[in-house]
């Protein structure tokens, strides 16, 4: 890259959620913080890929050792807004000895006898992993929300019960990476008339992903209600525009790296004799 190009901030200043701010005005198109090109961010993502790789190698040695802290990656966003790709092509970055994914649809009978974090509770990383939630707990309070699923007198308190479950897992040594990312109706348009056109893509294809289109405006409201009243010190949103993946895969990794390293880990020490053991190697 060239002289001055790159994060001309931390990743995590530059997309945090601001108050005031509206959704409407989010660019998707944006490459927020970054000065370069494509190519520029595809080289930067590969070697900062690089060091990704070694915070997580950190953190599970770690937590083979009892440590208890954890990143926890949540990713939100309407349909083919790259939450998959994040997945395959960030999170395929590190070993997945360290990770946990879970992705969350549709609550089954079981899950819905439940309070709406049960689910969510039981797939919490442990201690030493990279816990990855592909959508998550807002889906409570955003496609229950603009579909009406639910009266309003149960989906309004989810928000103050959210800031609470994500504070104690800040509590408990869990670092919060929370990305929204946004897509516009074009790119959606364009990646679902791509999905359409190849046969290896219909199965990543539902006809209710159109459907949905028609709610973008309530979806709008939603993500502005999730971000305004969710974002804390704590667990902070960070906006992430999507139209460009080669941005948004950059943009994840950056924050990922950021989080890791705010857990100023070292690695554990032995917990043998290291020169007898040397010696005991050298004999046998």
């Amino acid at each position: 890259m060239g002289r001055n190009r790159g994060w001309q901030s931390g990743a995590s200043e530059a997309l945090r959620w601001r108050p005031g701010a509206t959704v409407t005005d989010i660019d998707p198109r944006a490459a927020t913080g970054f000065e370069g090109d494509a190519s520029d961010g595809r080289r930067l993502l590969s070697k900062r890929g690089k060091r990704l790789s070694e915070l997580q190698e950190l953190l599970y040695a770690n937590g083979r050792s009892g440590s208890e802290a954890s990143v926890l990656l949540v990713l939100q966003g309407m349909d083919t807004a790259g939450k998959g790709g994040i997945v395959r092509h960030v999170i395929g970055m590190v070993d997945p000895q360290g990770v946990q994914h879970a992705a969350f649809g549709k609550p089954t009978a079981e899950e819905l006898s439940h309070d709406f974090l049960w689910r969510i509770r039981r797939e919490l990383p442990h201690g030493g992993q990279i816990g990855v939630f592909d959508r998550s707990h807002y889906e409570d309070v955003l496609v229950v929300r603009v579909h009406g699923l639910v009266p309003r007198s149960r989906w309004e308190p989810r928000y103050d019960a959210i800031n609470g479950f994500e504070a104690e897992l800040a509590g408990s040594g869990t670092t919060l990476v929370k990305c929204a990312m946004f897509v516009s109706l074009d790119e959606q348009r364009e990646r679902l008339a791509k999905r359409l056109d190849r046969p290896d893509k219909y199965w990543k294809f539902n006809p209710g992903d159109i459907d949905e289109r028609a709610f973008w405006p309530q979806y709008q409201d939603a993500y502005q209600a999730m971000l305004d009243r969710t974002s804390t010190d704590v667990a902070p949103w960070h906006v992430i525009p999507a139209d460009r993946k080669w941005f948004a895969r950059l943009a994840v990794t950056e924050l990922l790296i950021e989080a890791l390293q705010s857990q100023h880990l070292d690695w554990p020490p032995a917990d043998f004799d290291v020169r007898e053991q040397k010696a005991r190697l050298a004999a046998s």
